[in-house]
């Protein structure tokens, strides 16, 4: 009984993995068939996605959480929020999904804390009267470089950004107002004729109907201003052209009305939707999509086919649920070292195992949908390393099965699926390949080679970190569990040595053909060197004598310090070709993380006592492992 528990436990949350692809109870429970309305493709930041994207990442990207609660405390689906944006704006208006931290922001805008949902979120009601006094001070912010701004002023900035953004949803089928623009464009329809008639006559002084004329240009007006604002391009291409770059913002589509002289028809559609969604008349509403949908079809399937996929890569959540697990296997490794040792180790492995399943899922849908190899931005990265740290982990562990790998491999997934999460809140995870990343061998050949070097740096850090733990456990650590750890760190920094070595090579190879030179003291360049150079010492130190057991594993220690400034602090210098911006929370995140493994090295290196006897549960749990070894 005893051996099937793991294997139970394993089914079980993988059981609990797989029901993340049915359809959120909140979709499946509407009247409304907002499920099939959040798979439709747009356009938006140079590639086709499904509508739940657009939900999903605008609020992670205001709040930093995709639940949204309405003002009677109801949690709505993502895509119900999206539609009440796009055709109930001011219902929309009063839900509290911008978050605002900074007290100083707060006076700005005249709200307290308790004004607030959960003391952060405020609705686009309490915020609109300060929208002046918020731009002002965002230009004021505007006029220094983003890494000489205070919190204040990076702060302030955030909010005017996720205010525009906010906008540019509202405006992305109507004129952001809640009228009932169906019917107007339903009219515009029936007399476009006579009102480019009689606009034409008003502009040359001729006898012309001023009503007619008057409404006309009142509409065209609004078209123009939905192009302005909108970032989304929701309309298709017609015709035989189905080419991305032919998409179409709603107001830029219905602007030609009056040279076509006709209401573009997918328009309409979306017009449409907004009425019966402004009645609440899901019967209309789902006749529409399903119409809609069969229109698309014939056309669009592969971008129809993608939309779907994406839609469901989004719902179930795969790195969510994958991080729940690496905290499962993490607390049952811990506690095969306290008590239950048979059980609680071979559950925590069967669960890492898991885990590390569902993210390698995640991870190679992510590289179908983008058409890329797995590592093309920091998030990416994130997952990546992860992923990396935990195969090694999965392989160290069955040779030497003493729930350490299985601590470290739990602690690295998931502390890297929680950077990810950080990472996904500034906006779209998918987006395009920045130019000096937009190689496919490149990125399959330095990208992850280096990535791992990466994950194995990390790894022996993180090894060395339950060494150092442990050996200030009175009883924690005996004799066989610290050698077995010295060994893992010596084998994994031997390994880190190799896959830095030759990515750092095949990436002045990259630079070489890309940029003529093989190598430029670039910042990203320095860093991935010095992690080079910081396992060879640690491997020199070794060999030469100049360190044992203790003083190698501050070295590894200091090596998630290295590894970390190379991954993060050089894309946050603001120079070279690897720059990718200042980001004040990763910033602030890389300072504490670096802080910490400076105590763990002190910690380390404070005087120790006499051995201490190994404790009774402890030897227990060490005697059993011992045994499986044999």
């Amino acid at each position: 009984m005893k051996r099937l528990i793991p294997l139970l436990l394993a089914a079980v949350l993988a059981l609990w993995v797989g029901m993340g692809l049915k359809t959120p109870k909140l979709e499946r429970e509407s009247a409304f068939h907002l499920d099939e309305f959040s798979r439709l493709p747009v356009l938006s930041n140079g590639r086709i996605k499904p509508l739940d994207t657009i939900a999903r990442t605008h609020l992670l990207s205001f709040q930093g959480r995709q639940r949204v609660k309405n003002a009677e405390g109801e949690t709505i689906a993502p895509t119900a929020w999206l539609l009440d944006m796009f055709f109930r704006p001011e219902l929309a208006d009063s839900y509290q999904t911008i978050e605002i931290v900074h007290p100083g922001v707060l006076d700005v805008v005249g709200l307290s804390i308790n004004d607030g949902q959960d003391k952060k979120r405020f609705s686009f009601s309490q915020l609109e009267s300060a929208l002046p006094e918020i731009d002002r001070q965002a230009k004021l912010a505007d006029a220094l470089q983003s890494a000489q701004r205070d919190a204040f002023q990076r702060a302030i900035v955030q909010l005017r950004n996720r205010l525009v953004s906010y906008q540019q949803l509202k405006f992305t089928f109507t004129p952001g107002d809640g009228s009932d623009f169906r019917t107007d464009l339903v009219w515009l329809q029936d007399n476009v004729g006579p009102a480019v008639a009689a606009i034409r006559a008003r502009f040359n002084n001729e006898e012309h109907d001023e009503a007619l004329a008057t409404r006309a240009m009142n509409l065209g007006s609004a078209f123009g201003h939905m192009n302005d604002m909108a970032g989304i391009l929701p309309i298709p291409p017609q015709g035989d052209d189905t080419s991305d770059h032919l998409w179409q913002k709603s107001g830029q589509a219905l602007v030609s009305t009056f040279q076509t002289g006709q209401v573009h028809p997918f328009a309409l559609v979306y017009a449409g939707l907004g009425t019966a969604w402004q009645d609440q008349d899901p019967e209309t509403f789902n006749t529409i999509i399903t119409l809609y949908r069969g229109i698309l079809d014939d056309s669009f399937a592969e971008q129809l086919k993608k939309a779907d996929r994406e839609n469901t890569f989004n719902g179930a959540e795969p790195f969510y649920r994958a991080s729940v697990l690496f905290v499962i296997a993490m607390l049952l490794a811990i506690g095969s070292w306290l008590v239950w040792p048979k059980v609680l180790r071979p559950s925590a492995e069967a669960v890492l195992a898991v885990a590390w399943f569902v993210t390698t899922v995640g991870i190679l849908t992510r590289m179908w949908l983008e058409g890329r190899p797995p590592v093309t931005n920091l998030y990416s990265s994130a997952l990546f390393v992860g992923w990396g740290a935990v195969a090694l982990c999965i392989i160290l562990e069955r040779l030497f099965p003493q729930a350490i790998a299985v601590t470290a491999g739990s602690l690295i997934g998931f502390a890297t699926l929680l950077i990810a999460h950080h990472l996904s809140l500034s906006g779209d995870t998918l987006e395009m390949m920045r130019a000096v990343l937009d190689s496919n061998f490149w990125l399959a050949t330095h990208v992850i080679v280096i990535t791992i070097g990466y994950s194995a740096t990390y790894l022996a850090g993180a090894l060395a970190i339950i060494y150092i733990v442990r050996s200030r456990v009175p009883g924690g650590l005996d004799k066989n569990t610290g050698d077995a750890l010295n060994r893992m760190v010596y084998g994994i920094v031997c390994f880190a040595t190799l896959f830095s070595l030759i990515g750092t090579i095949l990436g002045g190879i990259w630079a070489d053909q890309s940029w003529g030179r093989f190598w430029g003291w670039d910042p990203k360049e320095n860093g991935a060197l010095i992690i080079v150079i910081w396992n060879a010492i640690i491997l020199h130190a070794r060999w030469g004598g100049m360190a044992r057991t203790r003083g190698i594993m501050a070295l590894a220690v200091f090596g998630n310090i290295v590894t970390s400034w190379s991954w993060f602090g050089t894309n946050m210098l603001g120079v070279g070709l690897h720059s990718y911006g200042f980001m004040d929370a990763a910033f602030w995140a890389l300072i504490g993380f670096v802080t910490s493994q400076l105590i763990l090295i002190g910690i380390a290196y404070l005087p120790t006592s006499a051995a201490k006897p190994t404790a009774p549960h402890l030897s227990a749990s060490l005697d059993s492992a011992k045994g499986s070894n044999s």
